[in-house]
Formats: structure tokens, sequence, C-alpha cells
């Protein structure tokens, strides 16, 4: 246990390290829009599948479930509202990150850390480029600027399928979903669900970059260090989503 919580503090350790570097190099002039672009596309636009096909399933299951719950009551017509609440606030971004997050994560802490096997990176150092402002950067921001757009997307797409259920399974018009949803979700909603999409993607793409960047021990190493990211940043995007929705329920 105590070796355990060694290695946790040591890694959180780590994480700010680069962070810090992370911060220092963003500022630095100039900036390669060429390869942020670039991670937008790879990170962004080929996640967008698995997104959405989760988004929607999931919405599709929850309308299910909570429709046969309410209707031991006869409120199936309260669907709506609690689809709204519940995707928008928890689902939508806590499906998502996972999603990148196994995606993602996995996917640049493979990239990253083939290069730093092959020591790519300690050429990057020779020749006096920053690997944090060629490597670090771009997928970083990308991933920050991408997830709550793809958690806007999920949230429609999962509205949707509880849509889908509400009228086929549940005999509840369109109409009145879409109006129940309307008149019993706020902005206060859909802020939340960003505010932690926002962090969640910061922790994914942080974590990734230092589990590559701190790979050893050849093909092996990589394995290693792509399954340590993924696992590292499926946990700490449910302790984040914990601890954020504290704090958005107590503004």
């Amino acid at each position: 246990m105590h070796d355990s919580l060694n290695q946790l503090f040591e890694q959180l350790g780590e994480v700010g390290l680069l962070t810090v570097d992370f911060v220092r190099n963003l500022s630095r002039r100039p900036f390669d829009a060429r390869l942020f672009v670039e991670q937008l596309d790879s990170i962004g636009w080929r996640s967008l599948n698995v997104v959405n096909l989760t988004a929607i399933f999931t919405g599709m299951v929850l309308a299910l479930q909570m429709g046969g719950f309410l209707s031991r009551f006869g409120a199936t017509i309260y669907v709506g509202r609690i689809m709204g609440i519940s995707l928008l606030r928890e689902m939508g971004p806590v499906l998502a990150a996972l999603m990148m997050g196994a995606r993602v994560g996995s996917g640049i802490a493979a990239e990253i850390g083939s290069m730093t096997v092959t020591e790519q990176v300690d050429a990057m150092r020779a020749l006096a480029s920053s690997p944090v402002k060629k490597l670090v950067v771009p997928r970083v921001l990308a991933t920050i600027v991408i997830l709550p757009v793809l958690t806007i997307i999920a949230d429609a797409v999962g509205l949707f399928g509880g849509l889908l259920i509400s009228v086929t399974q549940l005999g509840v018009s369109a109409e009145f979903y879409y109006t129940s949803l309307i008149h019993n979700i706020g902005i206060g909603d859909l802020v939340s669900g960003l505010g932690k999409a926002f962090f969640f993607g910061y922790l994914i793409s942080i974590i990734a970059c230092e589990k590559g960047l701190g790979a050893r021990g050849g093909a092996d190493g990589v394995g290693r260090a792509t399954t340590s990211a993924v696992v590292a940043a499926s946990i700490s995007i449910l302790v984040a989503d914990f601890l954020l929705t504290m704090l958005f329920l107590s503004i």
C-alpha cells in the first residue's frame, strides 16, 4: 500500500512537471498551426464515430431503463427532462471522455513512446528542438479544444436516441419530449458538462504524453506505457468527475 501511494505521488509529480513545461512552451513562438490542425483531425474527427455510437446506444438504454421504472408510477412523461439532465451533466462528458481516453490516450502514448524508445526524442533535444513544443503542446491543446465539441455532439446524439425509444416504446410524443426537455434544462447544465469535458481533455492528453515520454525498454515498454496511459486516464476521469460534480453543485 505504501509503495502504491509513493508511486501515485511520483506520477502526479511527473504530470505536474510536464504541465509546467506545457504552459511554458504554449506561449513560445512560433506556434505551429499545421501540427495543431493535424491533431484536431486525428484526435477529433476520427473519434467521432465511436463517440456517436456510444452516445446513441447509451441514450436508448437510459430511456428504456427509466421508462420501465417510471411507468410503474405513470410518470413516463418525465423521461425527457431526466434524459436531458443526466446526459448534459454526467453521461455525455464522461462517456465521451472514456472513449477518447481509450482511443486517443492509447494512440498518443504509443506514438510518443515509439519515438522515445527509438531515440527520436533524444535526437530532437540534441538538435536544440523542444519535444514538449513539438509533441506535447499540439496534442494537449487539440484534445482540450475538441473534447467539449465532441461532448456537445454526444449529448445531441444521446438525446436523439432517447427520443426514438420514447416515441416507439414509451408512448411519449416527440413534441412533448422536446418541450419537456427545453423547459427543464438550463444553461448551467450545459456549462457543467462542458467544464468537465475541458478538464477531462487535459487529463487524457497530458497523462498519455507523460507515459509516452517515460517509455523505456523497446516495444515491450511501449506496450506497458500504452496500457498504463489508458488505465491512468480512465481512473483520473472518474475521480475528477466526482470532484468537479461536487464543485459545480456547490456553486
